[in-house]
């Protein structure tokens, strides 16, 4: 889950944020006995969606019936037709929370409020909450069919092309070393990842050699597009480091310091290019503004495209 957008810290800047549920803020709730409802604060699946107020179109009643129920509901509630089963913790916080997140809705509230109150804030929003409690349970899907199964034969996204891993202990391949195949004159073939591991390796073997491959991959790589972006950009970049992040891609500080998920090695080269010139136009505009994205434009010209399909792609589960 991703946060409200904030106001940004000048020194830093990152592409999309760090997947924290958290709720945005809001003003004080009067004390409980007021008439006025208590307030409440949506906690975004994504860091630029709006909220869908009741006047919007009713995505929520078009979808068929479903029941969405967290592992922790302590509460069911009926929403359109849907059942809901929601977490509640209770806080000193003033205001209630709502997340919405794999494992379905969770609700922050003061322990002052009745689950009434909380249930109409609820049905308030219940547009937006059910359509969220659709888009995580579909992205849960995605994920655990992402997930790898680590052994003999299993593909990995490199570079936006499959990649097969093979155990091979033969001689010049050490345990933590790697060799990948030229490209095969058959295009529709996938290139083979020999790893050098025995047959009888574990999963957990399996899993941290090819990561540490595609680390390496990944700053060889990150280094020579950032090279290339700052000469065209006309900027220095201080230092290049790699983060382990899954949905903050990159970040920009104004020390002239670039840090880099590694895991944006699975894309294709215009997926990385787009991030690398994102990080390194900040270097010259350290905030989003309209000049900023000219700067990014000046270099990458269809980089809307990339940048909403970054927001939508899973990538390998590694675990």
């Amino acid at each position: 889950m991703a946060r409200l957008p904030l106001r940004p810290d000048p020194a830093q800047l990152s592409l999309f944020v760090s997947a924290e549920p958290t709720a945005s803020s809001a003003p004080p709730m009067e004390p409980a006995g007021l008439v006025a409802p208590p307030r409440f604060e949506p906690a975004f699946t994504t860091a630029t969606a709006p909220v869908v107020t009741q006047s919007a179109a009713p995505v929520a009643a078009a979808l068929p019936p479903a029941v969405f129920r967290h592992p922790q509901a302590v509460h069911d509630i009926a929403l359109a037709g849907h059942t809901v089963g929601y977490a509640l913790r209770r806080s000193r916080r003033r205001s209630i929370g709502f997340v919405v997140g794999v494992d379905g809705l969770s609700v922050n509230a003061p322990s002052w409020v009745g689950v009434r109150d909380i249930e109409a804030a609820l049905r308030e929003k219940s547009n937006w909450i059910l359509v969220k409690l659709r888009e995580q349970q579909e992205r849960g899907r995605r994920l655990q069919s992402a997930r790898v199964d680590w052994r003999d034969g299993a593909t990995i996204p490199f570079l936006g092309q499959p990649v097969v891993v093979v155990l091979d202990p033969r001689a010049g391949i050490t345990s933590s070393g790697a060799v990948l195949d030229a490209s095969p004159a058959d295009d529709t073939a996938p290139r083979r990842l020999h790893i050098g591991l025995p047959a009888t390796a574990t999963p957990e073997q399996i899993r941290d050699a090819v990561q540490s491959w595609l680390q390496r991959q990944a700053r060889r790589v990150f280094a020579e597009r950032c090279e290339h972006f700052a000469s065209q950009l006309g900027v220095r970049y201080q230092r290049l480091s790699l983060s382990s992040a899954q949905t903050r891609w990159g970040s920009a500080s104004a020390d002239g310091s670039i840090r880099l998920s590694w895991r944006l090695i699975h894309f294709g080269l215009t997926t990385i290019d787009y991030v690398v010139a994102h990080e390194l136009a900040h270097l010259r505009e350290m905030n989003h503004s309209a000049r900023f994205w000219d700067v990014v434009r000046s270099v990458v010209p269809d980089f809307e495209h990339t940048r909403r399909a970054l927001k939508t792609d899973v990538l390998p589960v590694f675990n």
